[in-house]
């Protein structure tokens, strides 16, 4: 069976955060674990990072990605400066990565991953998956895992990120760091259970930008004009503005169903654009001819009470059974661009509070990332601007 073990430190020298949080994580003996995965700000040398895991447990597998601040079982931190780690003991899991991804090969390239993870012969019931945050269709990837492993596998986790300029990210697999990679854990314990879920609290405004012109997940045209000086011009932003300007207050809402609005406490799912070509914007998924986006604005007492409605259905569905192991994944919009330090760190506590097993915080590894992977009406889906909670239960 699966064991896991979390730590998160703030630390300047990216060698001693490392080995900090794996002795907070493992004691004296560094080495007792399989895999490691690790998140972690802008700040650090992810070479470094990965070199320093790798000598302290020189036969685990090392996973990484960059994010904009982290969540662990010490608390909340949103530093250039934030380790945050989650070890796992045992032999149930399957490992599988690719270069060079991107929104026009998003399916091949997750078929890819998919397909070593099938080769390994494990049975896997859920994966976590981590991609660049940065140009790509991550309904393609979902679409990919699931044709390997149909729709009943939870796919769960997050995109990578920066510090919220969308110019670069990373991912690193064992020794190699990677600018526009992807990886993802298949995980085969069959003791272990997932429940996910996600919710946003922003509110749709004014009328909807209409796409009249695309091509895949790139968004050419919105009401017939240039997308990118459509869309700033309708936030009020100088046409030289910059996708770090445009993510605080852009999230586009796509209109949810009846049903699906009910689940998730809103009627919109969010879009956040982290990439644009002259006039082209990247948008996160496929985005076909037709569909309407809406501005939305952040309401903060629907952050707290959706944020808070969802912990609640969480804790009712999981009965009473008890986490092993919490992965989160938040956007970084959530963070301190959002929230001042008081207020988030409620949030957190909301969101942790229900999962305490007595009295204490299981294993927990969040990051403040582009996007988020969490199920919506029984579907693997993605979502941007969101909290989403993955927490792991064992039968």
């Amino acid at each position: 069976m699966l064991q896991f073990n979390s730590a998160n430190a703030r630390i300047v020298n990216t060698r001693r955060g490392v080995m900090e949080c794996m002795e907070i994580a493992l004691g004296e003996n560094t080495a007792d674990c399989d895999l490691i995965l690790l998140h972690a700000s802008i700040g650090h040398d992810f070479q470094e990072m990965v070199d320093q895991a790798r000598l302290l447990a020189p036969n685990a597998r090392i996973l990484a990605a960059s994010c904009c601040g982290v969540v662990g079982r010490e608390g909340v931190s949103e530093s250039m400066k934030d380790i945050a780690l989650m070890t796992v003991k045992g032999q149930d899991f399957a490992v599988g990565s690719v270069d060079q991804i991107y929104g026009h090969n998003s399916y091949e390239k997750s078929l890819e991953i998919a397909q070593q993870l099938k080769n390994s012969g494990q049975a896997i019931n859920m994966i976590y998956f981590l991609a660049s945050g940065i140009d790509i269709d991550n309904d393609q990837c979902i679409a990919a895992f699931e044709s390997v492993f149909g729709e009943d596998v939870t796919i769960f986790g997050a995109t990578s990120s920066d510090n919220m300029k969308g110019h670069i990210s990373f991912q690193a697999v064992d020794d190699n760091v990677y600018e526009h990679g992807a990886f993802a854990i298949g995980f085969s314990d069959p003791t272990l259970s997932i429940d996910t879920q996600a919710t946003h609290g922003f509110v749709a405004i004014g009328e909807p930008l209409v796409v009249t012109k695309s091509e895949g997940h790139i968004i050419k045209e919105f009401n017939h004009k240039p997308a990118w000086q459509e869309y700033l011009t309708r936030l009020g932003l100088p046409h030289d503005a910059s996708c770090g300007d445009s993510i605080p207050i852009g999230a586009l809402g796509e209109k949810l169903s009846d049903e699906h609005a009910a689940e998730y406490g809103n009627r919109h799912i969010l879009r956040v654009v982290t990439k644009h070509e002259g006039n082209d914007m990247h948008y996160a998924t496929t985005c076909p001819e037709g569909t309407e986006l809406w501005l939305t604005t952040r309401d903060e007492d629907l952050i707290f009470e959706e944020m808070g409605k969802m912990v609640v259905e969480m804790k009712k569905r999981a009965g009473t059974k008890k986490p092993v192991a919490v992965f989160h994944a938040d956007c970084l919009a959530r963070g301190r661009f959002l929230f001042n330090r008081i207020l988030k760190e409620e949030l957190v506590n909301i969101m942790k509070e229900p999962f305490l097993v007595d009295g204490e915080c299981p294993p927990w590894l969040g990051m403040y990332g582009f996007g988020e992977f969490a199920r919506l009406g029984g579907k693997n889906t993605y979502h941007n601007y969101t909290s989403a909670l993955y927490v792991v239960y064992r039968q």
